[in-house]
């Protein structure tokens, strides 16, 4: 019914619009050909020059309304300097910008047609072929040089230190890994997947290295002022991992592992402070369209203080332990090496 109810309202303008089209035409042909288009002359270019000062003033507008509020400060050191490359791009093409639609509409008003006048026709010149050639040339040249280093910086190697997750993108959610004590992924092969069975990566159950991993699905813990490398992959088509509060961005491809490290400035708590919103949460989302259900992956990203890292790390049990419980250490019995006798005890 509400599409049926557009159509209709389509059809209505188009209507209206070719009504006033015909009407205009018919008040031409009564006033003459000529004064008519004198006429519209006059007022094309005087809706050219309002049209050049609304539109400047509504641009200044929604910059002074929107600067800032729309993602906030970043939330990671890598993002400051995305934002700033960002800022240096805004400033070059916003100085093209006014320029060229100053002289746009200007032009527009101050050379309408004139009986009066002659237009001057040229039909080449080296000096502002050269202009219009070398000078936009430079700005792509130091707007590329930017992104450039931003972007090895933000894909080089992480920092030695940096703690690691591995997440793995699937039809229609995320799942994330990390590594037990030892620091090390356990291996695993994709015929191993089996979600009846509680592995949701195919791990190696036979690889010691992953027995103390830790598996979790939608929720990803990473901590504060600390540098996090991410490991991205894929279970079954291209997803991508986006984290627009750390201006992050990286594809998940099935078989071809990505990395991408960054440095959290603000806890999930802090941010909530700041912003003034006690629901907000940092989201890892799908950048990629990968399917009628992309719409709801979605997962959550808790930054949180070293203590309450370690405190949730804590409550998780590593992904060998669901799968096999009676190998869980806490669960076998404990054996009572004391003897039934106190007062009996080194009495032979």
């Amino acid at each position: 019914m509400s599409t049926l109810f557009l159509l209709l309202i389509l059809l209505l303008g188009f209507l209206i619009t070719f009504q006033i089209a015909k009407a205009s035409e018919y008040v031409g042909v009564l006033k003459g050909e000529k004064k008519n288009f004198e006429a519209n002359n006059r007022i094309n270019g005087f809706l050219m020059i309002a049209f050049l000062v609304l539109g400047l003033i509504g641009v200044y507008w929604c910059n002074e309304l929107y600067r800032g509020k729309i993602l906030g400060e970043s939330a990671s050191k890598h993002g400051e300097q995305i934002d700033t490359m960002m800022y240096i791009t805004i400033a070059i093409t916003g100085v093209v910008f006014v320029i060229t639609q100053i002289l746009l509409f200007w032009f527009a008003y101050k050379y309408q047609y004139s009986e009066k006048r002659t237009a001057y026709y040229f039909p080449h010149d080296n000096r502002l072929e050269i202009i219009w050639t070398v000078v936009p040339a430079i700005a792509l040249t130091v707007l590329v040089g930017f992104g450039l280093f931003y972007w090895f910086r933000i894909t080089g190697e992480a920092p030695a230190d940096a703690a690691q997750v591995e997440v793995t993108g699937k039809q229609f959610g995320w799942i994330f890994r990390y590594p037990g004590k030892d620091g090390v992924f356990g291996k695993k092969y994709y015929k191993n997947i089996d979600e009846a069975a509680g592995n949701s990566l195919g791990l190696i159950w036979d690889d010691p290295s992953g027995h103390d991993d830790v598996v979790v699905g939608n929720e990803m813990y990473i901590e504060v002022l600390k540098p996090i490398k991410l490991i991205i992959n894929s279970r079954d088509v291209v997803h991508d991992v986006g984290l627009v509060h750390f201006r992050q961005k990286m594809d998940a491809v099935p078989g071809t592992p990505t990395t991408m490290w960054f440095t959290p400035k603000f806890t999930t708590d802090e941010m909530k402070k700041k912003l003034g919103n006690p629901d907000f949460e940092y989201e890892l989302s799908c950048d990629q369209m990968c399917g009628k259900g992309h719409f709801t992956m979605r997962a959550v990203v808790k930054v949180v203080t070293h203590d309450e890292l370690i405190l949730w790390k804590a409550k998780q049990k590593a992904a060998y332990v669901l799968a096999f419980p009676d190998k869980d250490p806490s669960a076998q019995p404990k054996i009572d090496t004391l003897p039934k006798n106190p007062s009996t005890a080194g009495i032979n």
